[in-house]
């Protein structure tokens, strides 16, 4: 019999990424949430019987304020928080429009160059996922 503490958590996310208004390179944006005081990718749980991307859009929405178009599926990560297994689906997605507002659960956003955006992020197991994104845009 399993417990609570066995199920696995689902989320989804995007590394969200455009191009420079200014110069036109590359940017991948990053959100701060004050609760954990750490920099991430756009990401959260999903809904009971929510489609994963589908999940992703809407965290890259409700954290950024920008609407986004999907690209490759990127590796999945796994871990645990809380105690409990987690899974979070990721997808390349390119920014297309919006404004960021801060809320109470991301209070700023940064849109750094890739090795910028790689050296900020709080967890290890997140700066693998720019790689992921160049090898993706590369063979987009």
């Amino acid at each position: 019999m399993t417990s609570p503490k066995d199920t696995v958590v689902r989320a989804a996310g995007c590394v969200l990424w455009r191009r420079s208004p200014v110069d036109g390179t590359l940017e991948l944006c990053l959100v701060h949430r004050p609760k954990y005081d750490d920099w991430s990718w756009p990401k959260g749980k999903l809904k009971r019987g929510e489609d994963p991307l589908a999940g992703a859009l809407r965290e890259v929405g409700e954290e950024t304020g920008h609407t986004a178009v999907p690209g490759a599926e990127l590796p999945t990560a796994h871990y645990t928080a809380g105690g409990r297994p987690k899974e979070v689906r990721y997808w390349a997605a390119e920014a297309v429009s919006g404004r960021f507002t801060p809320n109470s659960e991301v209070d700023r956003v940064r849109w750094l160059p890739p090795a910028a955006a790689r050296a900020r992020l709080t967890q290890l197991r997140d700066r693998d996922l720019v790689d992921a994104l160049l090898a993706a845009l590369r063979h987009a």
